[in-house]
């Protein structure tokens, strides 16, 4: 059952290890690729079960395209390809789709399944699932910062970096046995409790999900100030 807490929950994935997951089973890493994209299925359907409230995947960073040109395009094929297969369910589920990060160097037909895809989920309400494509946490910092006026809230500054409003991070999962952010949501991030697994994202399904929410349930939540127990002594 959906609890109050969890239905307000932030929940950041970065998605890694597909091309390792790939290596260990002897398959060429478009296989690892196309693995993590029926991980994220099962993901989105565990965390909407769980009551998330908003999930946030690390899909394709502005770094990433550093990668090698034929391993970027099966990418961003298995984006399209997913947008055109998942669209109808997570409008059936109630699930809005989102994407954060730049828009200009994606291809012409990829970006109209985006914009088709976000018009067709924009009234759903259970879950907000956002994607990140193109996406680095210090461009998202910097185009705000010339955006802002002279005197601005930080809660207004942080609408112009998230770009929709999205709160604040408070669990961030790492999958595939990396133990950094690599320029994720590095603003949304400032108090959220960071969860590693060396569990590789193919292989990340609804136990390991349900597992780190279960540890950010036994974890204090201080943002700067003392314990509740502190307090009251």
């Amino acid at each position: 059952m959906q609890s109050a807490l969890q239905s307000r929950l932030h929940v950041g994935l970065i998605m890694d290890g597909n091309g390792r997951w790939a290596k260990e089973q002897g398959l060429p890493r478009s296989h690892g690729h196309q693995a993590g994209v029926r991980a994220v299925r099962s993901v989105v359907d565990a965390a909407q079960a769980a009551g998330i409230g908003t999930l946030t995947l690390y899909a394709f960073s502005s770094d990433n395209w550093r990668r090698p040109n034929a391993e970027v395009a099966v990418l961003m094929r298995l984006l399209q390809s997913y947008l055109d297969r998942e669209v109808g369910n997570l409008k059936g589920q109630g699930i809005r789709l989102s994407f954060i990060g730049r828009r200009e160097r994606l291809a012409r037909s990829l970006l109209d399944r985006i914009t088709w895809a976000e018009g067709a989920t924009a009234e759903c309400e259970r879950m907000h699932l956002r994607v990140a494509v193109d996406y680095s946490g210090r461009d998202a910092i910097q185009m705000a910062a010339r955006q802002a006026d002279t005197v601005m809230s930080r809660a207004a500054f942080g609408r112009l970096v998230t770009g929709d409003g999205a709160p604040d991070v408070d669990l961030l999962i790492r999958t595939g046995g990396e133990k950094r952010l690599s320029d994720f949501l590095l603003w949304e991030c400032a108090y959220a409790e960071l969860f590693f697994t060396d569990c590789m994202w193919p292989d990340f399904g609804s136990d390991e999900l349900n597992a780190a929410l279960a540890e950010f349930g036994r974890r204090q939540r201080r943002f700067g100030g003392l314990a509740q127990e502190s307090q009251a002594a």
